[in-house]
């Protein structure tokens, strides 16, 4: 059983192609349809947005903060955490707001989460679910900060955001080849 959980959690082997992603891991693909169905969002964009935070690591945790010249370990950076790294507060939001209780270690409820946080960035920024870059200038620097243009002083995280917009791009390319075989196709709908 142990041995079992810790084959669940490992990076897929291949994270460059959704398709191969899925494949290894249905279980993601269910999850992510799930959330497709439930908030609206595109399953490229947060699967590009978790791939950029975690390289899908389920126990993805931000660098430590150092002290006295970089020699003495002080907390982390953040209090981001697991497959979307979620920061604590943002979390409890929404958990708060969705009822939902869950750990930031599963996919299936980080993946709900990252649906939760696109409609909202819809809804509070008028950013389109589509848009990836846009989406991920909200991830990283929160709705208040994406407001004032903030990202407008940090050219790295604009590099980012367009690596993350480019990746979704290639992710829906790659899951609209696949998505009849990952939905099992023929037979799925004979026998479905």
């Amino acid at each position: 059983m142990v041995a079992m959980s810790g084959c669940s959690t490992t990076p897929p082997a291949n994270p460059e192609n959704l398709c191969d992603i899925f494949r290894e891991k249905s279980d993601w693909y269910k999850d992510s349809v799930r959330m497709s169905e439930k908030w609206g969002v595109p399953i490229q964009v947060p699967m590009a947005m978790m791939y950029q935070e975690s390289s899908f690591r389920h126990d993805a945790k931000p660098p430590k903060d150092y002290i006295f010249f970089g020699l003495i370990p002080w907390g982390r950076v953040s209090s981001a955490y697991g497959y979307s790294q979620a920061k604590t507060m943002t979390w409890a939001d929404y958990q708060r707001e969705t009822g939902q209780s869950g750990s930031r270690s599963d996919f299936g409820d980080a993946i709900d989460f990252m649906g939760w946080f696109i409609t909202k960035t819809h809804k509070i920024n008028g950013v389109s679910k589509w848009d990836a870059y846009a989406q991920y200038l909200n991830y990283h620097e929160g709705w208040g900060g994406y407001r004032r243009k903030t990202y407008n002083r940090k050219a790295w995280l604009k590099d980012v955001a367009r690596k993350v917009e480019r990746r979704a791009s290639t992710y829906g390319t790659q899951l609209r080849s696949c998505k009849d075989e990952l939905d099992g196709g023929f037979w799925n709908w004979l026998f479905g």
